[in-house]
């Protein structure tokens, strides 16, 4: 009589998933994920990829040849996400839909992280190139956000861009408010910082910003309602990305993304959807932090006549000279005092939602 074959230990697993799986029911699919332990002799050799998306103690990872393979995480990875660049090993086989085992995530070129309560900086993703700041002609154009945006950009070191979005609907609101937001953009560009203008529904500028983000690795922040998906939908039309319309009620729209991932885009550059910015608060940094995240400011640094000047009326301070002096606009300087008004502000309340 032959020898029996020896078993593989990726059969013996099996075996003994089934048997489990008879003697006490259908075990979830995350717990029998946590059970798969590959030793080194069933993993190929190491390779770098990149983090498409993450799902708990999973992540889908890209191949440098475009294929994507969920894995497990090695328990030593306290951090990961969107954008990341890692090592991780393929298994010789698939068990439970989960290929391979994340090993090491790579230094990181940039990180964009926004305040938690109970977690302190909660990374959103990684190694991105310029933020697009998404603000829109109605619901309502606020410059406050975008400041606040800008500001938490500037502390990353992220080049950020500014997008008025829905400039098909200008027409809607009158001439008044047309000339104050093309006035406010002014401000910006005035600054250094570029604005760009779309549509989704006319499809005007669509082109424009599709050539800005050829060559990056791009987010999209901005407040519900500013069209976000919708923008991206006309960016990627073959992407499908759910989107919903705004709110009657309350003039904001519903988050609709719900897992942050990355794309590509078919003419280069890579676009990562993310719901991490729903609260973006800036009650974390300190007054002088603010400060620099007014980049015009930087002129004024130290000049306050006394080191712990609150910068709203106190005497011999720079930005108030610098404001009477037209060398800061007004409007930047009271969105800067109100920001620094709402740092002591409670944790829980003083953030802002995209």
């Amino acid at each position: 009589m032959a020898k029996a074959k020896k078993l593989t230990k990726g059969q013996l697993r099996r075996i003994k998933a089934n048997h489990d799986k008879k003697l006490h029911g259908q075990k979830s699919k995350t717990k029998q994920n946590e059970q798969i332990h590959w030793q080194d002799n069933e993993l190929s050799a190491p390779q770098t990829g990149t983090i498409i998306s993450r799902f708990g103690q999973h992540a889908d990872v890209e191949s440098s040849e475009g294929n994507i393979f969920r894995c497990n995480l090695r328990r030593s990875i306290d951090s990961l996400v969107c954008g990341d660049k890692v090592q991780w090993r393929q298994g010789k086989e698939t068990e439970h839909s989960i290929s391979g085992i994340i090993e090491a995530v790579h230094e990181r070129d940039s990180m964009l992280s926004r305040p938690d309560v109970y977690d302190g900086l909660k990374p959103i993703a990684a190694n991105i190139s310029q933020i697009l700041i998404v603000s829109s002609v109605l619901p309502v154009f606020n410059s406050d956000i975008i400041d606040r945006y800008l500001v938490a950009a500037e502390q990353t070191g992220i080049t950020p861009v500014i997008v008025l979005n829905k400039v098909d609907l200008l027409t809607e609101i009158s001439q008044e408010k047309q000339n104050e937001i093309e006035q406010q953009l002014q401000i910006y560009r005035n600054i250094g910082y570029q604005v760009l203008y779309a549509s989704s529904k006319s499809n005007h500028g669509i082109d424009v910003v599709k050539d800005q983000l050829a060559s990056h690795t791009s987010i999209f922040v901005g407040q519900s309602g500013v069209g976000k998906s919708t923008l991206v939908n006309a960016l990627m039309p073959d992407l499908g990305l759910l989107t919903q319309e705004v709110s009657e009620n309350s003039g904001l729209g519903q988050h609709t993304t719900t897992v942050a991932r990355l794309y590509h885009f078919n003419d280069g550059g890579d676009l990562i959807d993310s719901p991490g910015i729903r609260e973006f608060g800036l009650w974390h940094l300190t007054p002088e932090q603010v400060y620099h995240g007014f980049i015009e400011f930087s002129p004024f640094l130290g000049m306050c006549k006394f080191r712990d000047c609150k910068h709203q009326n106190d005497p011999g301070c720079a930005l108030i000279a610098a404001e009477k002096n037209n060398e800061i606009t007004t409007k930047r300087l009271a969105s800067f005092q109100r920001i620094l008004g709402s740092l002591g502000e409670n944790k829980l309340t003083s953030r802002f939602n995209d």
